[in-house]
């Protein structure tokens, strides 16, 4: 698939116009304006404002009623960049520090390759999705009738991974990324002076007695047979050395694969706030909200795409185990069946982690994304 070499420097050129203007879930007006001209350049029938700031281009070939649908995210990250680049981001506190400039750059590419060459018998649903980082863009599209109006016998998507070598390909069937949830637990006491603590339930000693108690659920009320973390993020309350706060917030998440899994976590936590509470003379209300489900692959579709991506790389793993971190695909897998990528862009390690403020996507990888968009639509549409 050499023909894909010319789109290289243009797609890069768009990759980091984007990189420059980022855009938060939501607000991608700019980014969703870019791509659909871009789409509507190419000739395709173009539909935009899909669960909010959502865009999806349609491409027809041939007679079959066969369609694929291709997903790539498009919204920034909350973070101050810190790169220095060229075209680093111009808006301050917002950073494509996950690559989501890169994903569209590649899917787009595709768009551009399949548009010009047309060697399938189907139709492909190019998906660019706002808000992935934790407002469930997904979610939103899936809502608004994704599914219904841009019907597709398979889903896939990608995503860059600094921690696999850059170019390799893996994916796994079944559970590839976790579920998320986040907690808080607000511990409320009186307050009172701190010389008279007899006085006042201890809000901030209920608080360190709970976290301690919370670290102990997957330890110990989780089979060791099964994965899950629960992590405290967060304990605010206090403003006086010499005052006992009335109240303290204590946050955090929560990561598993298995709904009884999350459903037992959720569960413990809030009977240990309870135990806790009482045990303190405190009162504590939990707020659990399960925002992401479990990415889980179809094991056909996957194997599907582990065939896609030998054509187009040398390196293709099955990757031995899930990644803790989540991501809203999950959401258009619960509603068709599909799979999930991680496309590697590491570079002997020194490339940032994702979400770090020296983050930048590796264009060296454009590339391969391209082909690999555009091998999973020839293959599962062949003429």
């Amino acid at each position: 698939m050499a023909d894909v070499d010319d789109l290289i420097e243009p797609l890069t050129a768009f990759r980091r116009d984007l990189h420059a203007h980022p855009e938060l879930g939501f607000a991608e007006h700019r980014t969703a304006a870019r791509i659909a001209g871009a789409l509507t350049d190419l000739g395709l029938e173009v539909y935009t404002g899909i669960g909010g700031t959502g865009v999806v281009g349609v491409l027809k070939a041939g007679a079959s009623d066969r369609c694929v649908g291709l997903r790539a995210d498009m919204d920034a990250l909350p973070i101050h960049e810190q790169t220095g680049l060229p075209y680093q981001s111009r808006h301050t506190g917002a950073f494509h520090g996950c690559g989501h400039d890169g994903h569209v750059a590649m899917l787009l590419g595709a768009a551009r390759h399949l548009a010009r060459t047309r060697r399938f018998d189907g139709t492909v649903h190019f998906i660019f999705q706002p808000a992935e980082e934790g407002l469930g863009g997904a979610r939103a599209m899936v809502q608004e009738g994704l599914f219904e109006r841009f019907p597709c016998q398979r889903v896939f998507a990608l995503h860059n991974w600094p921690d696999l070598p850059a170019g390799t390909i893996a994916t796994r069937p079944g559970p590839i990324m976790a579920a998320a949830d986040k907690f808080e637990i607000r511990v409320e006491g009186r307050g009172g002076h701190a010389a008279l603590p007899h006085q006042t339930p201890d809000a901030i000693l209920a608080a360190s007695d709970l976290v301690g108690q919370l670290n102990t659920i997957v330890a110990r009320r989780i089979s060791p047979t099964a994965s899950a973390v629960l992590s405290v993020t967060q304990i605010n309350g206090g403003h006086a050395h010499n005052v006992l706060p009335a109240e303290v917030r204590v946050t955090g998440t929560v990561r598993s694969f298995d709904a009884a899994v999350q459903d037992r976590i959720e569960e413990s936590l809030r009977q240990v706030a309870e135990g806790v509470a009482i045990a303190s003379g405190t009162r504590m209300t939990v707020t659990y909200d399960r925002y992401y489900p479990a990415t889980i692959n179809d094991p056909e579709a996957a194997a599907e795409a582990l065939a896609a991506a030998g054509t187009v790389c040398a390196d293709v793993r099955t990757a031995p185990e899930p990644a803790f971190t989540s991501e809203d695909f999950a959401f258009m897998l619960q509603a068709c069946k599909g799979a999930y990528l991680w496309l590697g862009q590491g570079d002997g390690g020194a490339s940032a982690p994702l979400h770090h403020p020296h983050y930048d996507f590796n264009d060296a990888i454009l590339a391969t994304g391209v082909r690999l968009h555009v091998s999973l639509a020839e293959r599962l549409l062949a003429a």
